[in-house]
């Protein structure tokens, strides 16, 4: 058997950028081969192919639309074509990280539009690409779903994409008792406030709503991408095989 064939195999939905490059990175350093997903720019794909390549794993970046259901058969194929690559028929973990939140949004003025967005990459989909790829998870692996810190906080704007996410929550704690026969894990990871491009980079690049985050963070700052990657990462690892159905804060002590 090759050292390939040897190595754990991860599946991480939304890769290319933010805290999904960051889990990516990580398992790659760990010596886990990688399949990530990405919607759109595959220049960035591209480019976290060849870092988390330079640890010695193999590394595949699949595009996909992480709220489209009518994609995930053809998407299962992919992921087969991938792991015959690896020379395996089966992975071990999963992590439903894709999101697409791109401003606050009022009670006021949020649109149906917007909400089946939210709902359709954020719960749907999260949904039904793990019941898409189940049948190639190994029995004893680990899932890992991406909530958020504002299913705990309430604050102005927040009310869709956060329930969306609480969605994810409850929906986690189901699965982890539904998997539970073929010892197969599934815990959330709810980071805070972090600084990405997400929602149009408000955090990362508005000096005062950074200032207003740190200031209400135990540890005096606000989190970078690569704060979460290596939690998501450790979370996966058999050091962790007990810990299943939790929701797990990664904020930096968030208005404790």
């Amino acid at each position: 058997m090759s050292q390939d064939q040897q190595r754990k195999i991860a599946i991480v939905t939304g890769g290319s950028r933010g805290i999904g490059r960051s889990t990516v990175e990580s398992l790659a350093r760990r010596g886990v081969n990688v399949i990530f997903t990405f919607h759109s720019h595959s220049e960035n794909a591209d480019a976290v192919v060849a870092g988390a390549k330079s640890f010695g794993v193999q590394v595949f970046a699949l595009q996909l639309d992480a709220g489209k259901v009518s994609e995930f058969t053809a998407f299962e194929e992919r992921v087969k074509a991938a792991l015959a690559e690896l020379g395996a028929e089966r992975f071990d973990y999963l992590v439903n990280n894709a999101g697409n939140n791109h401003r606050n949004m009022p009670l006021e003025s949020v649109t149906e539009e917007e909400m089946d967005s939210i709902y359709s990459v954020h719960f749907k989909g999260v949904l039904f690409l793990t019941q898409t790829l189940l049948p190639l998870m190994n029995d004893g692996g680990r899932i890992v779903n991406v909530s958020t810190t504002r299913t705990r906080l309430s604050s102005r704007g927040g009310a869709a994409y956060a329930s969306m996410k609480g969605a994810v929550d409850v929906l986690s704690r189901h699965m982890a008792t539904e998997l539970g026969p073929r010892r197969i894990t599934v815990n959330v990871i709810a980071p805070g406030a972090v600084a990405t491009d997400f929602s149009g980079g408000i955090v990362r690049d508005n000096p005062e709503v950074n200032k207003l985050v740190a200031n209400h963070t135990a540890l005096g700052r606000v989190a970078g991408p690569d704060d979460i990657g290596p939690a998501i990462a450790s979370l996966l690892a058999d050091d962790n095989g007990w810990v299943n159905g939790q929701r797990i804060e990664v904020n930096g002590g968030v208005m404790m």
